[in-house]
Order: C-alpha cells, then sequence, then structure tokens
C-alpha cells in the first residue's frame, strides 16, 4: 500500500505553489496519483516533474525561427 502526501505537502516538499500542484495532478505530470471528491492523493515516492514550460530564452529561439 502507498503512503501518500497531500497538495500542501507536495508543495512544501518540491518549492511550488499548490495551485501548480493541482495544475500537475489535474495534467497527469505526476504518475499514479488519484483524486478522491476533492482531494488529490500524491504517493509519497513520486518525484518533482520536469517544468515543460519555456524558458524567455527558448521562447525567443523558438519564435524567431
Amino acid at each position: 500500500m502507498f503512503d501518500y502526501m497531500s497538495v500542501k505537502e507536495a508543495a512544501e516538499k518540491w518549492g511550488l505553489s499548490e495551485r501548480r500542484i493541482q495544475v500537475l495532478c489535474a495534467t497527469n505530470r505526476i504518475p499514479n496519483v488519484m483524486r478522491i471528491s476533492h482531494v488529490w492523493l500524491i504517493p509519497k515516492t513520486a518525484t518533482k516533474p520536469k517544468d515543460g514550460r519555456f524558458k524567455r530564452k527558448e521562447a525567443e529561439e523558438f519564435y524567431n525561427e
């Protein structure tokens, strides 16, 4: 059986906002996450997902091509 952490615990552990953790859960970026009613359950063994958003320099190179 897995041990789970809350959105708040994951936010503190990974240095992200609670809203960002909720978005990562909703978009299946965190493996084995479960939602029961209005509560996200995140496995304690889960690792912080890579940030897939563009950085400013990467975005400038992308749009200037």
